[in-house]
């Protein structure tokens, strides 16, 4: 076994190798400009959702509220009608690129930190680069990637978003199990 705290190096160095990559693909590559469709007449929807004054949260359209409720005719009226939709309003003005910076760092740091911890608890000081790349590797692409499928299943999320989002965790994965597998404690 391998402490934790002897691993604070790749754990802090995979969150700032993948930081810079995320940042990249991002601002060099245009895959993400399709993860979101534009709304028919957006400005008018956007007035009449203003309309509304809808505090910042998470909504699902139209909303049952229990089992019982959605049984009841005239929620299926109101699901055959449609549209459905999930949707997460924001508070107005612009986000905070800062904050969202920032905690996306965090994420990094736990996600490394869980690597970690898996890979020290499976193996010793001077694992075999392949070994540490392995356990790291799958650690981090499920950290980063598979708690996002469970939205093309039960919210309908686009499978080409799922996909691309996977696509960047698998780099993430790399980047980290390289990471690792360059510090591995001798």
């Amino acid at each position: 076994m391998v402490p934790i705290f002897s691993l604070w190096l790749p754990i802090l160095l995979s969150a700032v190798f993948v930081f810079i990559a995320s940042s990249l693909i991002h601002m060099l590559f245009s895959y993400h400009y399709k993860d979101f469709n534009k709304a028919p007449d957006e400005d008018k929807l956007m007035d009449a959702l203003r309309g509304f004054n809808i505090p910042p949260g998470e909504y699902m359209i139209p909303y049952s509220g229990s089992p019982k409720a959605m049984k009841s005719p005239e929620f299926q009226e109101k699901m055959s009608k449609g549209p459905g939709l999930t949707m997460t309003v924001w508070p107005s003005g612009r986000p905070s690129m800062t904050s969202s910076l920032v905690q996306w760092f965090v994420f990094l740091l736990i996600v490394g930190i869980f690597a970690a911890y898996v890979a020290g608890r499976a193996l010793e000081q001077g694992a075999a680069y392949l070994a540490v790349f392995r356990f790291v590797g799958f650690t981090s692409f499920v950290c980063y990637t598979v708690a996002q499928w469970q939205d093309s299943i039960w919210f309908k999320r686009s499978l080409r978003r799922t996909v691309t989002a996977t696509f960047d965790g698998l780099i993430y994965a790399l980047l980290t199990a390289g990471t690792f597998g360059w510090l591995w404690p001798e």
